[in-house]
């Protein structure tokens, strides 16, 4: 059997990866507008990565900006049933140093600006959220980035703030108090839109810095940043190919049916136009 695909949400250099055979990009229409950039499609090994810059080419695209649900909407009706995030995250704790990699387990939210899902509209679901990352996948990328050698930090809670300023010293400090080991911009709406797509969601989060918490280390400077994050991106090609051939399995995880109980608005009561455009996700259950 064919394996399923596997999406990749990252920056755009990501899928220029020398293993990588038969690149195109592909325009993927949805009822919420365009994606981010065309997906880039190609094979390695048996295969079928499918890449979408999180940003745009060229890093258009504000983390407020971008169209979180025509990315995931892409990326199930191209037949991915896991996604692989790799994002730049500033470090709360001092022992995730920049350079370090962290597969987080937890979120907490702090944006406040940006559409988290599919539903509204005439059709009301309530997913879990529990563990809003896939477990199974999560192991993956832990054993498979430390096979490559890196500093892995095996889960943690990722805080996604708004932006697209960085955090205050007070933020910083706050957030550090509630427990939180990373910070970011990007990931809370691509995993809640990956969960009510039973798409399983993990991340490569790349350490660029320690946040403002720590005043040995300086504030965060964008330079630094970006220098750092350019550095990991070839950890994180190595990290994706090797667990992109561990991952050809049928997936037993609670992602694949996550929606099976969720949907409660009476079926006969869904409007047609809705249903139509859902059908990649909502389908199999009505």
């Amino acid at each position: 059997m064919k394996p399923a695909a596997i999406g990749v949400i990252g920056g755009s250099g990501l899928y220029q990866m020398p293993e990588l055979v038969g690149v195109r990009e592909v325009e993927v229409k949805t009822p919420f507008g365009k994606t981010s950039d065309p997906v880039i499609r190609g094979r390695l090994g048996r295969v079928d990565l499918i890449f979408l810059p999180r940003h745009g080419k060229g890093h258009r695209w504000l983390p407020t900006e971008i169209n979180f649900r025509a990315n995931i909407f892409a990326l199930k009706k191209l037949g991915v049933e896991r996604i692989i995030s790799v994002s730049a995250v500033g470090s709360l704790r001092e022992e995730i140093a920049p350079g370090h990699l962290v597969v987080p387990d937890q979120f907490i939210d702090r944006t406040t600006q940006r559409p988290s899902t599919f539903f509204g509209r005439g059709v009301v679901a309530h997913v879990s959220l529990a563990n809003p990352f896939c477990g199974e996948l999560s192991k993956v990328l832990v054993t498979t980035a430390r096979q490559e050698g890196a500093d892995v930090h095996s889960g943690g809670t990722y805080l996604c703030m708004e932006g697209p300023q960085f955090s205050t010293r007070a933020e910083s400090h706050l957030y550090r108090s509630w427990g939180a080991h990373v910070i970011g911009m990007t990931n809370l709406q691509e995993a809640k839109l990956a969960r009510e797509a039973e798409i399983c969601f993990g991340t490569l989060a790349l350490a660029t810095d320690y946040d403002c918490w720590n005043d040995q280390a300086g504030d965060v400077e964008i330079e630094y940043v970006l220098t750092v994050l350019k550095q990991n991106v070839a950890l994180a090609q190595r990290t994706i190919a090797r667990a992109a051939a561990e991952l050809s399995a049928p997936r037993s995880c609670g992602c694949v049916s996550a929606l099976k109980d969720a949907i409660i608005t009476e079926r006969a009561r869904i409007p047609k136009k809705i249903r139509a455009e859902l059908q990649p996700i909502i389908g199999k259950y009505l």
